[in-house]
């Protein structure tokens, strides 16, 4: 068994090939202790957005093999390492599993505890299910699109932080564990679906029920939270950067103002939606009358929710960022820490990604007379 720390540490997972938000969530499992061992295709793959390994850095934490899974032996090598895992992650569309053989059916006879993890865009089912898609298409079925960006102005083009990763590889992660609690009450595996435009869907929960209750309405840019109102906003500075603007609760609101030098009747009322413009005019006027760090400096400490945008760069040396720690050095890259933190079952620093490995790597999950058989036959594409 493996020697890694953290709270996953002796959880296994055979993650298959995949883009986006199925080796995110390996990363996720990996950084808190488990063991994934990931299968690669022997070759390359068109993965939309080349980049050299070790810059791939979702790819981190875990072991890498190439298997031909057109192959017989291909196949029944990863039934074999299934029966000592405690969940698979794929991330075909759906059918593809089944046509190599390596579907539901056979991956439960062969563990009958075993957690399958599916991750598509659309799921499993559902007039979609087989068609492709990416991270903006799949927030725009779901409205979580339509709710974004400013008054009169076109949908935004946002990261694939909401779709692929929040979505997707936490819903899945979340899935995986939840099936492994109860497979081990039960004793019995199953096939977890978890679609994007599922997870996207209960993210928006919380804006569903606001507009239920009429405290939002479906035109974007006038609400709240969408950049409608002047208190919750960006605002460029002197210099050309910008702040983030969120006093929302009352108090908040009056300490704002108030470290502006402004009263509150000197503003519009928060709740006067009607002079929220008016609002918004006042504080771009003042916003650009000084460069970003002196705002930055004289709301820093305060319950003002005032914070400068700063860049990825920047942030890798914010000083709160650096007090807790929130990135570390991986190889000589700088990138995010395993999240969230555990007081006592902490999980190692991350292991930069590795090219794909012989027979060797089996080394914790087969029989050291397997694996002198996989080297003499030659069912592991070496690098």
């Amino acid at each position: 068994m493996s020697e890694r720390k953290g709270p996953l540490a002796g959880v296994r997972f055979i993650e298959m090939p995949a883009i986006g938000p199925g080796p995110m969530c390996g990363m996720l499992l990996a950084d808190l202790g488990a063991d994934v061992l990931r299968i690669e295709r022997p070759e390359r793959a068109d993965i939309g957005i080349e980049r050299p390994l070790e810059t791939n850095f979702i790819m981190r934490g875990r072991t890498t093999i190439k298997l031909d899974l057109k192959k017989p032996e291909g196949v029944t090598l990863v039934l074999r390492l299934l029966r000592e895992a405690d969940g698979l992650i794929e991330g075909f569309r759906p059918g593809v599993m089944e046509r190599l053989g390596l579907g539901p059916e056979p991956c439960l006879a062969a563990n009958p505890q075993l957690v399958y993890g599916r991750i598509t865009g659309w799921g499993q089912s559902g007039p979609l299910a087989k068609t492709a898609g990416h991270d903006l298409n799949y927030i725009a079925l779901t409205g979580a699109l339509h709710a974004m960006g400013r008054k009169g102005g076109a949908p935004p083009v946002p990261l694939n932080l909401i779709g692929d990763f929040g979505g997707g590889a936490l819903f899945l992660a979340l899935g995986l564990l939840a099936g492994i609690l109860e497979a081990r009450q039960s004793g019995k595996g199953q096939v977890v679906d978890a679609a994007i435009v599922d997870g996207v869907a209960a993210m928006l929960t919380s804006i569903n029920g606001l507009m239920a209750c009429g405290v939002s309405s479906q035109e974007r840019g006038t609400n709240i939270l969408d950049s409608g109102a002047y208190f919750y906003d960006t605002y460029q500075c002197a210099d050309g950067g910008y702040v983030a603007v969120g006093p929302i609760e009352k108090r908040f609101h009056a300490l704002f103002l108030e470290k502006l030098g402004l009263s509150v009747t000197e503003m519009s009322a928060q709740d006067d939606q009607a002079r929220w413009s008016q609002g918004r005019e006042r504080l771009r006027r003042i916003f650009l009358a000084r460069p970003r760090d002196e705002w930055a400096a004289l709301f820093a400490g305060t319950d003002a929710c005032v914070t400068p945008v700063l860049s990825l760069q920047e942030s890798f040396f914010d000083p709160h960022m650096t007090a807790r720690g929130s990135y570390i050095d991986v190889a000589g890259y700088r990138q995010a820490a395993p999240a969230p933190r555990f007081s006592r079952s902490v999980p190692d620093s991350p292991a930069p990604p590795a090219p794909a490995r012989g027979a060797d790597a089996l080394s914790g999950w087969l029989t050291e007379a397997e694996c002198r058989a996989l080297r003499e036959t030659g069912t592991i594409v070496y690098p």
